[in-house]
């Protein structure tokens, strides 16, 4: 199965060399389950031709705001509707999550209670799950048809899922501990508070849950669809 990675954002010059780029900590994150990929760096005016170039989609995190004025952003969101139109599943991460909500009608907006850094947990069908999360932006008025599957406290509409076909989520699965931490150095101070920066780092040990989100990812994109 061939996963159309759309990818609206680069890693920070400073860990591409050690982690990667965001298309390939995707990759890595997905490594196993019989799923290969193509890139288009829509972040970069690189778009494909058609929904029908992949078999699936999977749109990546992005330090742009799905609310700001960029020439990409337009085209993303009509390309969004032409995979929902088409009935081929779609993943968003992050950015992901949130411009997809915004192209079908939902809101974003830069959340007034700041941000979430590193692991944070969540309650996803009934259970907790740790992911490492790197935002201030957030859905915060649902579209039609979106179900909330995960939340917490801070973040109330953290999985949301829009029938069988799209599943977006807030935080990042694709994100190891590494790569937080070189975040917290290269991109944090200044932006992000010094506490929050803190608590991350003292939280960079915890364990985290992306292998079993990977495993829902890629089960979504291979269920049979009617």
């Amino acid at each position: 199965m061939k996963i159309g990675i759309l990818q609206t954002g680069h890693s920070p010059d400073a860990l591409i060399k050690t982690e990667g780029d965001y298309d390939q900590m995707f990759e890595t994150l997905l490594d196993g389950h019989g799923l290969t990929f193509d890139t288009y760096v829509v972040v970069d005016g690189t778009f494909p031709q058609s929904p029908r170039d992949a078999d699936g989609w999977l749109i990546t995190g992005s330090r742009h705001g799905a609310y700001e004025d960029h020439a990409w952003i337009p085209p993303l969101e009509a390309l969004i509707r032409n995979i929902r139109d088409a009935r081929l599943p779609l993943i968003g991460v992050c950015f992901g999550h949130q411009i997809i909500a915004q192209a079908l009608g939902g809101k974003v907006e830069k959340f007034s209670d700041g941000w979430a850094v590193g692991r944070t947990e969540y309650e996803l069908d009934g259970r907790t799950v740790a992911l490492n999360a790197w935002h201030q932006d957030q859905v915060t008025d649902l579209p039609e048809g979106a179900e909330v599957l995960a939340s917490n406290a801070f973040c109330r509409n953290a999985v949301l899922a829009y029938g069988d076909t799209i599943w977006t989520i807030q935080p990042h699965p694709e994100f190891s501990n590494g790569f937080v931490d070189g975040l917290i150095r290269t991109r944090g101070k200044g932006v992000v508070p010094d506490a929050l920066l803190q608590q991350a780092r003292n939280r960079l040990d915890g364990p985290i849950d992306s292998r079993e989100i990977a495993g829902l990812m890629a089960a979504f994109f291979k269920k049979e669809r009617a």
